[in-house]
């Protein structure tokens, strides 16, 4: 049975500004390398077999063991783990407006928690989207399975969001393509769950492109 808890922390309501960054799409699609269905599919299941979103995918189970001993015992080695893993995360991305937008959303879903009674042992929130995430998961007892398959989806959502804003596609080709990635994140969440995150390998040089070619738009809708 699905926990609860994890349709809060993939809710477009989950008060992060998720909304306002599209890691590269605005580009591409100024750029008229996706206009289509066809395209954003193809686009978004790149990531999902090549892109960074898998070390991060794959490093949320390890995080998850790290968190649960620091919270149990609280020790400055631990700690010095957590924040190791933040910055090796952060380190893997090139462009700096997405480096930005990891620090903001984990800093304001590490608000949240702390507002509903989850802070983190020193009360801190100064961690990244996916250390954040994997103490949303940890505060709330979702399973890891959950929470894996939660960020691989709660990312697809959001870049589809976005292409329904920057493309003429419409609502119910956007909820198609949704529909047909849906197998392919429960595969790779099942193969992510047991994967070592420093082993994995990524080929998404043109979403790098993408990101650090953003600031260069002469108008934008999104912050990245």
């Amino acid at each position: 049975m699905t926990s609860p808890s994890i349709l809060q922390l993939v809710s477009p309501a989950l008060p992060v500004g998720a909304y306002s960054y599209s890691e590269g799409l605005e580009f591409l699609a100024q750029a008229k390398n996706l206009s289509n269905e066809s395209q954003i599919y193809k686009w978004i299941e790149g990531e999902l077999l090549r892109g960074q979103l898998r070390i991060e995918a794959a490093a949320l189970s390890p995080v998850m063991d790290h968190l649960d001993s620091w919270r149990l015992n609280q020790k400055t080695t631990t700690k010095e783990i957590i924040y190791q893993w933040n910055s090796w995360l952060l380190a893997l991305r090139d462009s700096a407006e997405v480096r930005f937008q990891q620090k903001q959303m984990g800093q304001s879903l590490l608000q949240l928690l702390a507002d509903l009674n989850y802070p983190l042992p020193t009360k801190k929130k100064d961690l990244a989207w996916t250390i954040a995430w994997a103490w949303g998961g940890l505060s709330w007892s979702i399973p890891k399975m959950e929470v894996i398959q939660g960020y691989l989806y709660g990312w697809v959502a959001n870049q589809l969001s976005a292409s329904l804003r920057l493309l003429p596609l419409g609502a119910n080709k956007i909820q198609a393509v949704q529909f047909e990635l849906l197998p392919l994140i429960a595969s790779q969440t099942e193969i992510l769950i047991n994967q070592d995150p420093k082993s994995i390998w990524t080929g998404d040089i043109g979403a790098t492109i993408a990101q650090q070619s953003h600031t260069e738009l002469y108008s934008k809708l999104f912050r990245s």
